[in-house]
């Protein structure tokens, strides 16, 4: 797959179009210009709203002061982080545009969310993803999902984003001792933006948002022209845009083919990432709709707006969706062109170790001053607003699920937001501990595959609970129960011991020898296969229970009709995701 300096015969040029320098003075005076920006923005907000915030609600959700652009331009914020900005290039170096499928379907995926979804937890004033399994099921599933979220996004969701985010910032900064510094220094930025509360975080998302697109284009926009440099072809963006198609053009198909016998272990390994029409028949929804449906830190932006503005922010979430590969994959793209002929070869294996996830601060190294500070700004406001974000979901949990419920249950308004102020900072600073030395391991498995390792094997089961929870009257708490456990339990044996049980081939599943020569079966379809039986487990659990659950939600179809002005944001939305997939399948 990669191509060796000595191999390809003198196309070096992109090594003479800059040096691998540190942060000029232009690029420290637009970072600070950033940071006073937000945070004295996020300071007028919390001031402005001051006497509103001893409400608990206020505090965690901005109960009815979001707007429909606050919550729309939060959730782009909370979801596009140093995992994707690394990641996503990383993937995009390894298999092209067909990662892109994740935002693709994520923009589909929001639509069902909108129009579905949030009506049931706005009907019933759910507040909380534990308060949905307490109300909807019982006390038991709540507490442990409650105590799992909690443990996830603590140990898993902020300590990936902070370690991510400080190695990429480090090696913009040309890399040295400046690690723990960068550490300390985005976790104290994100308690200023998160102490204020959803409010302060909603509003500042709209102006991480920007710097996010803005430095996120501006970083694709020289990523192509040091690509057309390369070949000769001048400063020019558009010519280094048609020579990564011209170069290569198996990084431009959206499907990835199933691999015959004799494939290339590089055709195997993009499989097992992306596996063909199975991805789209199983995993890939199960992993957006679980995401953005049934997860405590994104759907919580809306849970405190009105119907109407919920479902705008998050379509309009929606179409933002579509223009995050431009930012977060093309560069990964770029990189590849230029690896493969013959540029980056340092860039990509520093200490003589290649890794795919190098590719966007390859990229980054070779930005002009002042773009750097731009980038430098957008990564930041990348990290931060997911560590707030995920942070106040933390506080939300802890503060609404276990410490007002099984502590203080007489707790006032005011101890409430204490008490979540408190979290926020305790969670943070867990976060560093683990990031400090690499604790959890995070560097040696990736980032994508770290955080994959510990949510795709609970997310059949707990989508399933959610699911059935919401639109069958009959499922019942044990049935959740048992998908909890099932789902758990099945997609640990798909991914670790079904090629051990039945061998490579079953009329299920193929697998594949994975590049540790152990045979793997790709991760989505494993999702897929742990999804159904849990589905059929527990309906067949709820049918031993009365035909309707005292617990049901109650549901009519005023809640699901959408505005004239919603559907036309859906049919555009949906125009432009077929268009994609029409040219690039």
């Amino acid at each position: 797959m990669f191509f060796s300096r000595e191999g390809i015969g003198g196309l070096f040029k992109i090594t003479n179009l800059g040096n691998m320098e540190k942060f000029a003075t232009v690029d420290y005076i637009i970072f600070v210009i950033y940071f006073f920006i937000v945070a004295g923005y996020g300071y007028w907000i919390y001031r402005k709203k001051t006497n509103s915030l001893s409400s608990s609600k206020d505090y965690f959700l901005a109960e009815g002061s979001l707007t429909w652009w606050a919550i729309g331009s939060s959730l782009i914020a909370s979801n596009i982080s140093a995992e994707q900005f690394i990641g996503m290039s990383g993937n995009g170096f390894e298999v092209g545009i067909a990662v892109a499928a994740y935002e693709l379907i994520a923009a589909v995926a929001l639509i069902i969310v909108a129009v579905w979804f949030i009506p049931v937890y706005l009907k019933n004033k759910i507040f909380t993803m534990p308060q949905f399994l307490n109300n909807r099921y019982n006390e038991t599933t709540s507490l442990i999902m409650a105590i799992f979220w909690l443990f996830l996004y603590v140990f898993v969701n902020l300590t990936s984003i902070l370690y991510l985010g400080a190695i990429a910032i480090s090696s913009m900064a040309g890399g040295g001792d400046s690690f723990h510094t960068i550490t300390v220094a985005l976790a104290v930025f994100a308690v200023i933006i998160t102490l204020g509360g959803m409010r302060v975080i909603g509003f500042t998302d709209v102006i991480q948002v920007v710097v996010l697109i803005i430095g996120g284009i501006a970083t694709t926009y020289v990523a192509l022209t040091l690509v057309s440099e390369h070949f000769g072809l001048g400063k020019d963006a558009l010519a280094g845009f048609n020579k990564l198609m011209e170069d290569s053009p198996e990084h431009f198909n959206l499907f990835v083919d199933k691999p015959g016998p004799g494939a290339s272990q590089e055709d195997i390994n993009k499989y097992l990432m992306l596996p063909g029409i199975g991805m789209y028949l199983a995993g890939i929804w199960i992993v957006n709709l679980n995401y953005w449906g049934c997860n405590q830190y994104i759907t919580q932006r809306a849970l405190g707006a009105d119907l109407k503005t919920a479902r705008t922010g998050i379509l309009f979430a929606g179409f933002l969706k579509l223009f995050m590969p431009i930012i977060v994959m093309l560069p990964g793209i770029a990189a590849y062109v230029l690896y493969k002929n013959g540029a980056l070869q340092h860039e990509m294996a520093p200490g003589g170790v290649f890794h795919a996830d190098n590719a966007y601060s390859a990229i980054l190294g070779y930005l002009p001053n002042g773009m750097k500070g731009l980038a430098l700004a957008a990564l930041t406001a990348a990290i931060v607003a997911g560590l707030a974000g995920k942070a106040n979901s933390i506080a939300t949990i802890f503060t609404l699920d276990i410490f007002k419920k099984y502590i203080n249950k007489d707790a006032s308004e005011a101890k409430m937001v204490w008490v979540g102020k408190i979290t926020i900072v305790i969670s943070i600073l867990l976060s560093v501990l683990f990031t400090w030395n690499d604790a959890l391991g995070i560097g040696g498995a990736g980032g994508f595959t770290f955080i994959q390792k510990y949510t795709g094997f609970i997310s059949p089961g707990v989508f399933a609970m959610f699911l059935l929870g919401m639109f069958w009257k009959r499922t019942t708490g044990a049935a959740a129960i048992t998908g909890l456990i099932t789902g758990f339990a099945l997609s640990i044996f798909f991914n670790e011991f079904a090629t051990k049980v039945f061998g490579p081939e079953t009329w299920i599943y193929t697998a594949y020898l994975n590049k540790a020569g152990v045979y793997e079966i790709p991760f989505q379809i494993c999702m897929g296969l742990a999804f159904v039986f849990t589905m059929i487990a527990m309906i067949a659990v709820s049918l031993f229970g009365p035909k309707v659950n005292p617990k049901a939600f109650v549901l009519d179809r005023s809640m699901f009709k959408v505005e004239p002005s919603v559907l036309a944001l859906i049919v555009v939305t949906l125009l432009l995701v077929t268009a994609i997939y029409v040219r690039f399948w």
